[in-house]
């Protein structure tokens, strides 16, 4: 499961990204392997989507959303 399968609401823990995949800006906000994600919002067309990230507030593209895989709490 990825971060964009989330549904609002969801929490979940990140599991594992490519490095290369990811940004460095978002692994400095704290997207980082462990650390706890919600979805708060999708926009309208389902991108990008809103994210609750260790009480970091960011918005990511759905295409970075589907590199970052969660499992579920």
């Amino acid at each position: 499961m990825t971060i964009s399968d989330l549904k609002r609401g969801e929490h979940a823990i990140i599991q594992k990204y490519d490095v290369d995949v990811i940004p460095l800006k978002l692994i400095e906000m704290g997207c980082l392997v462990g650390n706890t994600v919600s979805l708060v919002q999708k926009a309208p067309l389902n991108d990008p989507l809103y994210l609750n990230i260790n009480g970091t507030y960011l918005a990511i593209r759905k295409e970075i959303a589907t590199q970052i895989e969660v499992d579920i709490i």
